[in-house]
């Protein structure tokens, strides 16, 4: 008899090391150059983190899932051109926790609106925190753990046989300290970007903590009748 093979899971902590320096160097970036000129590394960060979650999938999302996941980020972009970039940066806090949640929406498994208003709930938290980071500096520290994360993972047999996971997930997050580190502070800025780099290791974390603790399979609705939809 044949052994099954397990469910291949989307690399939910690799898109929030993918988030993390991308948003900080989004952040600082607007006060350098036009906003135009960040949309293309708005792009790549975005279908990065999508890749993160849709690709080790294994199959590509269907069409409702890549319409759900890439329409926010499009209609973002009229904000982020008449100057109001910060809102676009802040949806890509919950991207990932986003993008998973989409992952199991499928014909056969519905996608709960008492879900959606958490996770929006959540969002508008996570933004609190990124933004006044500056002020509840405790936070900013979570950027140097993210290496140790998977390190601790690998003691779990299931993760360690996981090896492109593991050593991309150590090499992003690395990476995430590194450009949070190496990022200039600019004059007159009132935080350095390794503590905005932290805020939204933080954000990131805890909205994507919640999203892999939500079921696979979201409850279907019962009728009075029995009947299931």
């Amino acid at each position: 008899m044949q052994q099954q093979q397990p469910a291949r899971r989307p690399w939910t902590f690799a898109s929030v090391c993918v988030m993390v320096p991308a948003l900080t160097l989004l952040v600082f970036g607007l006060t350098q150059v036009p906003v135009i000129e960040l949309l293309p590394w708005y792009t790549a960060a975005y279908l990065l983190i999508g890749a993160c979650i849709f690709g080790p999938v294994g199959k590509l999302p269907s069409l409702r899932q890549a319409v759900a996941f890439l329409l926010p980020g499009a209609l973002l972009v009229p904000l982020a051109l008449l100057n109001v970039g910060l809102w676009g940066g802040g949806w890509l806090l919950g991207l990932p926790a986003w993008g998973l949640l989409l992952s199991r929406w499928t014909p056969g498994n519905r996608l709960p609106v008492g879900r959606v208003l958490t996770f929006l709930g959540l969002l508008v938290l996570g933004m609190a925190i990124f933004t006044f980071n500056m002020i509840w500096v405790i936070f900013s520290f979570t950027v140097f753990l993210l290496p140790a994360i998977p390190l601790i993972r690998l003691s779990y047999p299931e993760y360690r046989a996981r090896r492109l996971q593991a050593g991309m997930e150590i090499l992003l997050a690395a990476t995430a300290v590194v450009v949070a580190v190496a990022i200039p502070t600019p004059e007159g800025a009132w935080a350095a970007p390794w503590m905005y780099a932290g805020g939204a290791a933080t954000a990131g974390l805890m909205i994507t903590y919640w999203a892999t603790r939500v079921p696979r399979r979201f409850p279907r609705l019962q009728l009075g009748d029995g009947a299931i939809v």
